[in-house]
């Protein structure tokens, strides 16, 4: 994982762990539903973690920190150190950092060597290459390639499955589309919906079938943790807020009015709140209000659908699979193609669940 010791990925170490032990339900991995049992997805036993970050602080420390929020369950840390501290051993120091001379193509060929030595030291089967940092902005200023891109280009050349669930550029930079066409490995998405682009992406298709006229969508997140740190810089912000709207735009047709403000909260931590207003027009003009508001917890939120996507990414690997993978737009604000209604979505992420039973 990319931001290996951060809050996303370190509820999804420990929670695997847990729930590879038997100590907690499955509850939010749809892999772990009925309908993917055939589908020959990796065991969550079978996982093993590592990655890249910026930081040194001990993944459990990051761990015990989340406990005492509320994050992660009393006892879950204490029951599964062992597994966290096995990962904390894989992670390696990612970039650039400030004052780091290289290159984009030395820092390319580090991270490539840090995923191989990864796979090689512990034996793995396959290795399939998460971004869960923190968003970046719309585009480098000194235009190198931005962090995301050089971690992506390294799981390319890696041979590895590579997954976006950040609204950063990663793979689908413009300047790795050569490096996409000959890899020979699939990828998915940008931009992992979790929460209020989740809402959106079931309203809008109810307003366009019942023929209800959308005047106006605006909405407020307020939230805190290092994605509220990330999101307070304007350029971050613009990345996310486009995600937002794409799946507006597909599912209504157009754009309405009306825009998303992100302010950053630190005293919520780990939590956030959206709010959506939805103002539409009915039979003979007559005009409504609908108001919606989510509260949960970005990571709880998050882990199981990075849980879901390694595993759905490693299998489609080990079938063969190359390219984008459009169908698991079900997770994704901003998927490899196919529809932006969750409904549809969801068929065709069931659908690609059959064609991996069938190993093809």
């Amino acid at each position: 994982m990319v931001g290996a010791r951060g809050s996303v990925a370190t509820t999804v170490i420990a929670g695997c762990a847990g729930l590879a032990a038997g100590l907690y339900p499955a509850t939010g991995l749809v892999t772990e539903t009925e309908e993917f049992a055939a589908a020959g997805l990796p065991a969550l036993s079978s996982l093993v973690f590592g990655g890249h970050d910026t930081v040194d602080w001990p993944l459990v420390k990051r761990a015990e920190v989340l406990g005492e929020q509320g994050v992660l369950p009393f006892g879950l840390v204490r029951a599964v150190v062992g597994e966290l501290a096995a990962a904390d051993r894989e992670i390696r120091p990612g970039g650039p950092a400030a004052g780091d001379g290289r290159g984009d193509e030395e820092l390319i060929a580090a991270f490539t060597a840090d995923i191989e030595g990864f796979t090689r030291r512990r034996g793995l089967a396959r290795t399939v290459v998460v971004n869960v940092a923190s968003t970046e902005p719309v585009a480098a200023a000194d235009g190198r390639l931005p962090a995301s891109s050089l971690y992506a280009a390294a799981a390319l050349r890696a041979g590895c499955a590579y997954v976006n669930f950040t609204p950063s550029a990663g793979v689908g930079h413009p300047a790795l589309e050569e490096l996409r066409g000959r890899a020979g490995v699939p990828w998915a998405g940008r931009d992992g919906k979790t929460g209020q682009t989740l809402l959106r992406a079931v309203l809008a298709p109810m307003f366009r079938q019942r023929a209800l006229g959308v005047r106006a969508w605006s909405g407020t997140n307020l939230l805190g943790g290092g994605d509220g740190a990330a999101l307070a810089d304007p350029a971050a912000a613009a990345a996310k807020n486009a995600g937002k709207n794409r799946v507006l735009e597909d599912n209504l047709g157009a754009l309405p009015e009306g825009e998303v403000h992100i302010d950053e909260v630190p005293a919520l931590g780990e939590w956030k709140t959206a709010w959506d207003h939805v103002a539409f027009e009915g039979f003979l003009g007559s005009r409504m209000v609908l108001q919606t508001i989510w509260q949960g917890c970005d990571s709880a939120l998050a882990a199981p659908l990075v849980l879901d996507l390694a595993r759905l990414a490693a299998r489609a690997q080990e079938a063969g699979i190359v390219g984008g993978l459009a169908e698991l737009g079900f997770y994704f604000k901003d998927p490899d193609g196919g529809s932006a209604a969750l409904a549809e979505q969801y068929d065709a992420l069931v659908a690609f669940a059959a064609r991996l039973a069938a190993g093809r």
